[in-house]
C-alpha cells in the first residue's frame, strides 16, 4: 500500500521518522501513525514528503490501486464472510478518490490563476 511505500522511499533516503515529522512540523509519534495507515496524511503533507524524498507526489501514490484484489470467489450468498475485507478496499478506494480529486481541484485553481495573467 501507499503507507509502505512511503516507509521504503523515506528508509532508501535514509531519513528517520522524526526528521520526516519535523519537515510536517509534527511530532515523530504522530508521523508514525500517518506512515502505518492509522491516521490521513492531507494534501499539503503529501506535498511536503514528495519534496523531502525527492519524488512527486504521484510517485508516491500511484501502486495503491494496483494493489487491490479482489476476491473472485465472493458472491452475495457467502454469509457476508467478505464483507469486512470487501469494506476495506471500498474505504481505500473512496479515501484514493478524494486524495485524487482533492489535487484535480488545487491543479484547477492553479490553472485559474495562470489564465488570470
Amino acid at each position: 500500500m501507499i503507507q509502505q511505500k512511503l516507509k521504503d522511499l523515506r528508509k532508501q533516503r535514509k531519513l528517520s521518522q522524526q526528521t520526516i515529522a519535523k519537515i510536517l512540523s509534527t511530532d515523530p509519534s504522530s508521523y508514525s501513525r500517518k506512515e502505518n495507515g492509522k491516521s490521513k496524511i492531507y494534501d499539503d503533507e503529501w506535498e511536503k514528503l514528495a519534496k523531502a524524498l525527492d519524488v512527486s507526489v504521484d510517485d508516491i501514490k500511484e501502486s495503491e490501486f494496483s494493489e487491490i484484489v479482489f476476491n473472485d470467489n465472493s458472491s452475495f450468498n457467502d454469509n457476508f464472510g467478505n464483507h469486512k475485507s470487501n469494506y476495506n478496499i471500498l474505504n481505500s478506494v473512496l479515501e484514493n478518490l478524494e486524495d485524487y480529486i482533492s489535487l484535480l481541484k488545487r491543479d484547477i485553481e492553479l490553472l485559474k490563476k495562470k489564465m488570470r495573467f
